[in-house]
This record gives C-alpha cells, structure tokens and sequence, in this order.
C-alpha cells in the first residue's frame, strides 16, 4: 500500500482523535496526542492541505429526522463509454435522495446508496427519475432491513499496517 503522504505516529494520533471527535479545540487535541498546541495545529493544517482530512461535519439521525427509507439502487447503463460515464455521474450529483454513490465494475455500472422520507417518495425516484435517466438500461434495488454497522471512519490501526 502507498501512502498520499509520509505520516509519523503523532500524524496517525491526530487522526484517530479527529475522527473521534472532530469538535474538539487544538488545545485538548494536542493534549490527547501528547504534544503542544502550536505544532498541533500546524500538524493538522498539514493534514487537510494534502486533502487527507477532507472535512468537518456533524452526523445527522436519518430517522429522527423522518428519513426512514433507506435503499440501494445497482444501475447499468446501455453503453459505458467515458462520457456516458460522466452524463450519469453529473445527474447523480443532482439528486438529493441519492445519498452516495460508487462507479463500480462487474454486473452493474453504478452503486447508489437512497435515503427517503418514506417507501412511496424511494419508488416515485426509481420509477420517474432514475429508471427514465438517459443511458440507464437496467435498475435492481434493494430496501434495508436494519443497520448492523456503521463505522464510517478509516480502520487506523489497519493503514498504519498498510492491510
């Protein structure tokens, strides 16, 4: 495995502790990672301007905000050239339901992960936007049942192994 960058021990502790909690001032931060304030700071400013810390966010509740529905979609597309590629992924930016989505290689040609208010608001998507999309030849969906995991962060201790 390469590493975008050459990180040291404090690098990967800044991260973890980032990850962990991205609120935190650098004061606690350099604590935690057992270094002053000042290097921190610059340590993390390191870290975003090689784009390896791409941003700050809160992690928002789908369901107790009454986003309930929560599905995936596998497009294929009739042709796969590169700009038919890029057509698709452009109209995938513009759709809000679709929450994230993978180029992906095998039977399929994209992976879109869908979050709705309700079954009714995913289906009218599925069925009047993206089954109608230019180039799209074949949708199969799939609903969730319930979430198992949802880790959402770089496994650290893996990349600091390179596995």
């Amino acid at each position: 495995m390469t590493l975008k960058a050459d990180l040291d021990a404090i690098d990967w502790k800044i991260l973890r502790e980032l990850q962990d909690d991205g609120r935190m001032t650098n004061v606690e931060l350099s604590r935690r990672v057992g270094i002053s304030a000042p290097p921190c700071l610059r340590r993390v400013k390191r870290l975003e301007d090689q784009g390896i810390i791409r941003q700050y966010r809160a992690l928002l509740d789908n369901a107790a905000l009454g986003m309930t529905v929560v599905a995936f979609a596998l497009v294929g597309l009739n042709r796969q050239s590169d700009g038919d590629l890029k057509a698709f992924s452009k109209l995938v930016e513009g759709w809000p339901i679709v929450r994230s989505a993978w180029m992906v290689s095998g039977e399929s040609d994209f992976f879109l992960h869908c979050v709705a208010a309700d079954l009714a608001t995913f289906q009218s998507f599925v069925i009047e936007v993206l089954t109608s999309a230019p180039n799209v030849d074949t949708v199969r969906t799939a609903l969730t049942i319930r979430q198992v995991k949802d880790e959402g962060r770089v496994a650290i201790d893996q990349a600091m192994q390179g596995f």
